[in-house]
């Protein structure tokens, strides 16, 4: 069976075999594909493992070798399904690989915006604790969390995570979610969420409904004093309404893991807002996250050729 990875520098840098597949059969790989090249990387492939490189109905339906395309994540967007379900492909992604690594990246974007740890330890390395007056100082105010209110959008594994470790802090945990969910926090409107919470973080997938619904009107019904993280999906933020929140002030600060475009242009308004920490979609790059993604993948090949598929799409 030949099995083509088109995009696996992130997943297989240094620390991960390459040679993992080997086992499952001809396997070539590719730190990254253009998509100028994909037809011609991928014209006798049976097995396609790609991250982020798009298979569209044009390129599915250029591919009658094609089996199997097993996504290395949990988002499967960048694959047309229904053609892939016309054409007898099948599609498996992998779920639930991130849960803590991203919960945990969630809660160090959120100690950054209430502890300010980094741009402390960059001012003293600048020589402002050697030349300061005084024996202590901070750049911006602590904040201590016990009994601020954490809101949660969107309340799958990664939400409830993230609110286990929130209620660790003392803080109190709100949510709002489209579906009924079997947890000990309090659900609530999206607007309560929005204007109750001390700290809000989005959780939840990108869909054609939620697109930019964390707009200008929304914003606008947060805290002055509030914070806005997310690790979830850029496209899920209008993202000029959120520069002009915080360097207006309608909101006190935002810390992002994620943006609409990856990587950004050099006019993302984001980039220089004020009061805005962005980190580049590394929350889920822990290794282990990325074995266990491995380690799935493999599973879902072999269960594959099993005739027996798992973690299916569709």
């Amino acid at each position: 069976m030949k099995i083509i990875i088109v995009d696996g520098f992130t997943l297989h840098s240094n620390d991960i075999d390459k040679h993992y597949f080997d086992s499952l059969g001809n396997v070539i790989y590719y730190d990254r594909t253009p998509q100028d090249l994909v037809l011609e990387r991928c014209k006798e492939a049976e097995v396609v493992i790609t991250n982020k490189v798009p298979f569209d109905a044009n390129t599915l339906r250029a591919l009658p070798s094609l089996k199997l395309i097993a996504v290395a994540a949990t988002g499967y967007n960048s694959i047309d399904t229904k053609t892939a379900q016309q054409q007898g492909i099948v599609v498996c992604n992998v779920p639930a690989y991130g849960t803590a690594s991203v919960a945990q990246h969630i809660f160090a974007l959120l100690l950054e915006l209430s502890n300010h740890v980094g741009k402390n330890s960059v001012s003293v390395k600048n020589g402002a604790w050697a030349t300061a007056i005084d024996w202590c100082f901070s750049h911006a105010p602590i904040i201590e969390l016990a009994h601020k209110t954490l809101g949660i959008v969107g309340m799958g594994r990664i939400g409830e995570q993230t609110g286990r470790i929130a209620e660790a802090f003392g803080m109190k945990v709100i949510y709002y979610s489209r579906s009924p969910k079997t947890v000990t926090f309090e659900a609530k409107s999206l607007e309560a969420v929005f204007a109750e919470s001390d700290f809000i973080t989005l959780c939840c997938p990108a869909t054609p409904d939620n697109t930019g619904f964390v707009n200008s009107q929304l914003l606008a019904t947060m805290k002055k004093s509030a914070y806005l993280i997310n690790a979830s999906r850029g496209q899920l933020i209008i993202e000029q309404d959120l520069a002009d929140a915080l360097n207006t002030g309608i909101i006190a600060g935002a810390a992002l893991d994620v943006l609409t475009q990856e990587p950004p242009g050099i006019n993302n308004p984001l980039v220089m807002a004020k009061n805005c920490i962005i980190t580049p979609h590394n929350a889920w790059i822990s290794f282990e996250a990325r074995q266990r993604i491995v380690d799935i993948l493999y599973r879902n090949i072999l269960a594959f050729q099993e005739n027996n598929p798992i973690n299916q799409v569709f």
